[in-house]
Protein backbone atom coordinates (compact mmCIF):
# COMPACT_ATOMS: atom_id res chain seq x y z
CA UNK A 1 0.00 0.00 0.00
CA UNK A 2 1.44 3.37 -1.01
CA UNK A 3 2.30 5.80 1.76
CA UNK A 4 -0.17 8.67 1.98
CA UNK A 5 1.39 11.89 0.74
CA UNK A 6 1.51 14.73 3.26
CA UNK A 7 0.21 18.00 1.89
CA UNK A 8 1.89 21.38 2.36
CA UNK A 9 -1.04 22.46 4.52
CA UNK A 10 -0.55 19.46 6.81
CA UNK A 11 3.15 20.30 7.07
CA UNK A 12 2.32 23.91 7.97
CA UNK A 13 -0.18 22.79 10.60
CA UNK A 14 2.33 20.35 12.08
CA UNK A 15 5.05 23.01 12.17
CA UNK A 16 2.75 25.56 13.79
CA UNK A 17 1.58 22.96 16.34
CA UNK A 18 5.23 22.24 17.13
CA UNK A 19 5.82 25.98 17.56
CA UNK A 20 2.87 26.30 19.94
CA UNK A 21 4.12 23.38 22.04
CA UNK A 22 7.68 24.72 22.20
CA UNK A 23 6.40 28.23 23.01
CA UNK A 24 4.38 26.78 25.87
CA UNK A 25 7.55 25.10 27.19
CA UNK A 26 9.31 28.48 26.89
CA UNK A 27 6.53 30.12 28.91
CA UNK A 28 6.87 27.53 31.67
CA UNK A 29 10.62 28.05 31.80
CA UNK A 30 10.17 31.83 31.81
CA UNK A 31 8.01 31.49 34.92
CA UNK A 32 11.05 30.02 36.65
CA UNK A 33 13.03 32.93 35.23
CA UNK A 34 16.38 33.40 36.89
CA UNK A 35 15.44 31.31 39.95
CA UNK A 36 17.54 28.23 39.03
CA UNK A 37 20.60 30.46 38.48
CA UNK A 38 19.89 32.40 41.69
CA UNK A 39 19.69 29.13 43.64
CA UNK A 40 22.92 27.90 42.04
CA UNK A 41 24.71 31.19 42.83
CA UNK A 42 23.49 31.09 46.44
CA UNK A 43 24.62 27.47 46.82
CA UNK A 44 28.07 28.46 45.51
CA UNK A 45 28.19 31.43 47.90
CA UNK A 46 27.18 29.27 50.90
CA UNK A 47 29.82 26.68 49.95
CA UNK A 48 32.40 29.48 49.69
CA UNK A 49 31.46 30.89 53.11
CA UNK A 50 31.68 27.44 54.69
CA UNK A 51 35.11 26.96 53.13
CA UNK A 52 36.17 30.36 54.42
CA UNK A 53 35.02 29.47 57.95
CA UNK A 54 36.94 26.21 57.74
CA UNK A 55 40.11 28.09 56.74
CA UNK A 56 39.63 30.70 59.48
CA UNK A 57 39.24 27.98 62.12
CA UNK A 58 42.37 26.26 60.78
CA UNK A 59 44.19 29.60 61.02
CA UNK A 60 43.06 29.92 64.66
CA UNK A 61 44.40 26.44 65.44
CA UNK A 62 47.73 27.35 63.82
CA UNK A 63 47.91 30.61 65.80
CA UNK A 64 47.10 28.74 69.00
CA UNK A 65 49.90 26.27 68.22
CA UNK A 66 52.19 29.27 67.64
CA UNK A 67 51.32 30.71 71.05
CA UNK A 68 51.98 27.34 72.74
CA UNK A 69 55.31 27.11 70.92
CA UNK A 70 56.36 30.59 72.07
CA UNK A 71 55.30 29.86 75.66
CA UNK A 72 57.42 26.70 75.62
CA UNK A 73 60.33 28.71 74.24
CA UNK A 74 59.90 31.24 77.10
CA UNK A 75 59.96 28.43 79.68
CA UNK A 76 63.09 26.99 78.08
CA UNK A 77 64.73 30.44 78.08
CA UNK A 78 63.89 30.97 81.76
CA UNK A 79 65.32 27.57 82.56
CA UNK A 80 68.54 28.42 80.70
CA UNK A 81 68.77 31.82 82.43
CA UNK A 82 68.52 30.07 85.78
CA UNK A 83 71.12 27.52 84.69
CA UNK A 84 73.55 30.18 83.43
CA UNK A 85 73.00 32.20 86.60
CA UNK A 86 74.03 29.22 88.72
CA UNK A 87 77.09 28.64 86.51
CA UNK A 88 78.20 32.24 86.98
CA UNK A 89 78.61 31.56 90.69
CA UNK A 90 81.35 29.04 89.91
CA UNK A 91 83.29 30.76 87.11
CA UNK A 92 87.07 30.98 87.29
CA UNK A 93 87.55 34.20 85.32
CA UNK A 94 85.87 37.23 83.83
CA UNK A 95 85.85 35.78 80.30
CA UNK A 96 83.64 32.86 81.40
CA UNK A 97 81.44 35.21 83.41
CA UNK A 98 80.98 37.58 80.45
CA UNK A 99 80.26 34.67 78.13
CA UNK A 100 77.49 33.42 80.43
CA UNK A 101 76.17 37.00 80.79
CA UNK A 102 75.83 37.18 76.99
CA UNK A 103 73.94 33.85 76.99
CA UNK A 104 71.60 35.18 79.69
CA UNK A 105 71.11 38.40 77.73
CA UNK A 106 70.35 36.40 74.58
CA UNK A 107 67.74 34.30 76.40
CA UNK A 108 66.16 37.44 77.87
CA UNK A 109 65.89 38.83 74.32
CA UNK A 110 64.34 35.51 73.23
CA UNK A 111 61.73 35.93 75.99
CA UNK A 112 60.98 39.51 74.94
CA UNK A 113 60.68 38.49 71.29
CA UNK A 114 58.44 35.53 72.14
CA UNK A 115 56.21 37.73 74.33
CA UNK A 116 55.95 40.19 71.43
CA UNK A 117 54.95 37.37 69.07
CA UNK A 118 52.38 36.09 71.58
CA UNK A 119 50.88 39.59 71.78
CA UNK A 120 50.72 39.74 67.96
CA UNK A 121 49.16 36.26 67.84
CA UNK A 122 46.49 37.29 70.34
CA UNK A 123 45.70 40.39 68.24
CA UNK A 124 45.35 38.09 65.22
CA UNK A 125 42.96 35.86 67.20
CA UNK A 126 40.76 38.87 68.00
CA UNK A 127 40.79 39.89 64.33
CA UNK A 128 40.08 36.35 63.11
CA UNK A 129 37.20 35.95 65.58
CA UNK A 130 35.65 39.20 64.32
CA UNK A 131 35.87 37.91 60.75
CA UNK A 132 34.43 34.54 61.85
CA UNK A 133 31.47 36.28 63.51
CA UNK A 134 30.85 38.36 60.40
CA UNK A 135 31.15 35.30 58.17
CA UNK A 136 28.77 33.27 60.36
CA UNK A 137 26.25 36.12 60.28
CA UNK A 138 26.54 36.31 56.49
CA UNK A 139 26.26 32.52 56.23
CA UNK A 140 23.08 32.47 58.34
CA UNK A 141 21.53 35.19 56.18
CA UNK A 142 22.54 33.48 52.91
CA UNK A 143 21.23 30.10 54.12
CA UNK A 144 17.86 31.67 54.94
CA UNK A 145 17.77 33.35 51.52
CA UNK A 146 18.76 30.08 49.84
CA UNK A 147 16.02 28.16 51.66
CA UNK A 148 13.49 30.79 50.57
CA UNK A 149 14.60 30.69 46.91
CA UNK A 150 14.68 26.88 46.92
CA UNK A 151 11.15 26.90 48.30
CA UNK A 152 10.02 29.21 45.49
CA UNK A 153 11.72 27.05 42.87
CA UNK A 154 10.36 23.79 44.30
CA UNK A 155 6.84 25.23 44.33
CA UNK A 156 7.10 26.28 40.68
CA UNK A 157 8.61 22.94 39.69
CA UNK A 158 5.85 21.07 41.52
CA UNK A 159 3.27 23.02 39.50
CA UNK A 160 4.95 22.90 36.09
CA UNK A 161 7.43 20.02 35.87
CA UNK A 162 4.86 17.37 34.98
CA UNK A 163 3.36 19.57 32.25
CA UNK A 164 6.80 20.54 30.95
CA UNK A 165 7.94 16.92 30.62
CA UNK A 166 4.66 15.98 28.89
CA UNK A 167 5.07 18.89 26.46
CA UNK A 168 8.69 17.98 25.70
CA UNK A 169 7.55 14.43 24.89
CA UNK A 170 4.80 15.86 22.63
CA UNK A 171 7.34 18.11 20.92
CA UNK A 172 9.52 15.08 20.17
CA UNK A 173 6.48 13.18 18.83
CA UNK A 174 5.59 16.05 16.52
CA UNK A 175 9.18 16.33 15.31
CA UNK A 176 9.19 12.63 14.45
CA UNK A 177 6.14 13.19 12.24
CA UNK A 178 7.68 16.09 10.33
CA UNK A 179 10.32 15.55 7.67
CA UNK A 180 13.82 16.01 8.98
CA UNK A 181 14.79 18.93 6.73
CA UNK A 182 11.82 20.97 7.96
CA UNK A 183 12.60 20.18 11.60
CA UNK A 184 16.21 21.25 11.05
CA UNK A 185 15.09 24.50 9.39
CA UNK A 186 12.59 25.11 12.19
CA UNK A 187 15.23 24.61 14.89
CA UNK A 188 17.73 26.84 13.08
CA UNK A 189 15.18 29.66 12.69
CA UNK A 190 13.95 29.24 16.27
CA UNK A 191 17.50 29.57 17.56
CA UNK A 192 18.19 32.74 15.59
CA UNK A 193 14.99 34.75 16.12
CA UNK A 194 13.53 36.66 19.05
CA UNK A 195 11.46 34.67 21.55
CA UNK A 196 12.12 31.42 19.70
CA UNK A 197 9.25 32.09 17.26
CA UNK A 198 10.14 30.23 14.06
CA UNK A 199 6.57 29.84 12.72
CA UNK A 200 4.29 32.89 12.92
CA UNK A 201 0.91 33.95 11.53
CA UNK A 202 0.19 37.02 9.43
CA UNK A 203 -1.01 39.83 11.70
CA UNK A 204 -2.31 43.11 10.25
CA UNK A 205 -0.51 42.53 6.98
CA UNK A 206 2.88 41.70 8.56
CA UNK A 207 4.52 38.59 9.97
CA UNK A 208 3.98 38.09 13.71
CA UNK A 209 6.50 40.13 15.69
CA UNK A 210 7.58 42.13 12.64
CA UNK A 211 6.78 45.62 11.36
CA UNK A 212 7.57 44.80 7.74
CA UNK A 213 4.45 44.62 5.57
CA UNK A 214 3.99 41.51 3.43
CA UNK A 215 2.80 42.23 -0.13
CA UNK A 216 -0.84 41.26 -0.82
CA UNK A 217 0.21 38.75 -3.48
CA UNK A 218 2.46 36.94 -0.99
CA UNK A 219 -0.33 37.00 1.60
CA UNK A 220 -2.61 35.29 -0.93
CA UNK A 221 0.03 32.62 -1.56
CA UNK A 222 0.37 32.02 2.19
CA UNK A 223 -3.41 31.74 2.54
CA UNK A 224 -3.53 29.19 -0.31
CA UNK A 225 -1.27 26.86 1.75
CA UNK A 226 0.31 25.46 -1.40
CA UNK A 227 3.94 26.07 -0.43
CA UNK A 228 6.05 26.93 2.58
CA UNK A 229 6.88 30.64 2.54
CA UNK A 230 9.34 32.44 4.79
CA UNK A 231 9.51 36.11 5.75
CA UNK A 232 12.33 37.70 3.75
CA UNK A 233 13.25 39.98 6.67
CA UNK A 234 13.27 37.57 9.65
CA UNK A 235 13.43 34.17 7.94
CA UNK A 236 10.39 32.95 9.89
CA UNK A 237 7.98 30.44 8.35
CA UNK A 238 4.63 32.14 7.70
CA UNK A 239 1.10 30.78 8.12
CA UNK A 240 -2.25 32.47 7.56
CA UNK A 241 -4.32 33.79 10.47
CA UNK A 242 -7.17 31.30 9.98
CA UNK A 243 -4.89 28.28 10.14
CA UNK A 244 -3.13 29.72 13.17
CA UNK A 245 -6.43 30.27 15.01
CA UNK A 246 -7.61 26.74 14.29
CA UNK A 247 -4.38 25.20 15.56
CA UNK A 248 -4.30 27.45 18.64
CA UNK A 249 -7.76 26.26 19.67
CA UNK A 250 -6.74 22.64 19.12
CA UNK A 251 -3.50 23.00 21.10
CA UNK A 252 -5.15 24.93 23.95
CA UNK A 253 -7.39 21.91 24.48
CA UNK A 254 -4.25 19.73 24.63
CA UNK A 255 -2.53 22.08 27.09
CA UNK A 256 -5.58 22.02 29.35
CA UNK A 257 -5.37 18.23 29.56
CA UNK A 258 -1.64 18.30 30.33
CA UNK A 259 -1.72 21.05 32.95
Amino acid sequence: MAKKEVTVEQKLRALYDLQLIDSRVDEIRNVRGELPLEVEDLEDEVAGLNKRLEKLNTDLENIDDGIKSKKNLIEEAKSLIKKYGEQQKNVRNNREYNSLSKEIEFQELEIQLSEKHIKEFKAQIVQKNEIIDQTKERLTERNKHLAHKKGELDAILAETEKEEQALIAKSEDFQNNIEERLVSAYKRIRKNVKNGLAVVPIERGASGGSFFTIPPQVQMEIASRKKIITDEHSGRILVDQALAQEEKEKMEALFSKLS
